[in-house]
This record gives C-alpha cells, structure tokens and sequence, in this order.
C-alpha cells in the first residue's frame, strides 16, 4: 500500500458592502453654493450659476455635478418641476455650523467644549462680551425651560 497525502487550501473572505459615510466637508465651490441656497432658499441650477457669475464663471455642468454632490453629503435635495431641478437645503445653516463646531470640538479638544472656549478666549477670538451675552442667554433659555 502507498500513501498518499491529500493537501486541501480553504481560504474564506467575507466582504462587507458598507455605505460611504457621508462627508459634510465643504469645498470651496460647494460653500459659495451652499451660501447661496441658504441665503435665497429654494433655488434652481441656473440661478446658481448666475449668482456666481461675478465671482466665478461656471459651466451648467459643474454647478449640476456640485449640487448632485451636495445632495450626496445630505446637504441638499431636490424636487421635480417638469424638467426643472429645485434644490433646498436639507437644514438649516446654523444647524451645520453647529454640527462642523462639534466635530472640531470631538477632534481637537477631545470633547470639552471648555477647553474650544479657554481656547478661543485666549486667542482672542471671543471677547468678555461674547462670553457675557453668551451666558445671560443660556441663563434666559433656563429660565424658560422651567
């Protein structure tokens, strides 16, 4: 009797097919745009690009591509008319500041949002005053919520 040995290679690779996370980054085009809509609300393509206009000449296809991205990142989303595009932010501009302030505050300052203040006072970003009418109007917000 011979013997023979049988060699076998199991190899087993799961993929997962995550979703992309959705980056609110803003490039320099998406902000120009981003202030536009939130400054006019609900606006078309080519009213983007006319707004634009003096500061920047714009394709139609790339203020398109721009605004199609933006509503990847949630930003924005769009109604039909016809065969008119409306785009509408998705919330409100103070809402993404305060969301960009948060993600600053979670990078940089480990999640205290004492230490962004120290911060700011001590590079004279905020002033006594800022920080004065800052607090009577989270004593006023207390005093409402009671």
């Amino acid at each position: 009797m011979t013997s023979q040995f049988l060699y076998v290679t199991h190899c087993n690779a799961t993929m997962i097919n995550t979703p992309k996370r959705k980056s609110h980054g803003l490039g320099e085009l998406e902000q120009l745009l981003m202030d536009f809509i939130w400054s006019h609300g609900r606006s078309t393509a080519e009213a983007c690009r006319e707004a634009l206009l003096p500061e920047r000449s714009l394709k139609d296809s790339t203020v398109r591509t721009v605004l199609r991205r933006l509503e990847e990142k949630g930003l924005l989303k769009h109604q039909v008319e016809g065969r008119t595009f409306f785009y509408e932010a998705t919330q409100a501009q103070r809402h993404f500041a305060a969301r960009a302030v948060k993600q600053i505050i979670d990078r940089f300052c480990g999640g205290s949002v004492e230490q962004l203040l120290t911060g700011m006072v001590e590079n004279k970003v905020l002033k006594q005053s800022d920080l004065e009418q800052l607090a009577h109007r989270i004593a006023a917000q207390r005093g409402e919520k009671k």
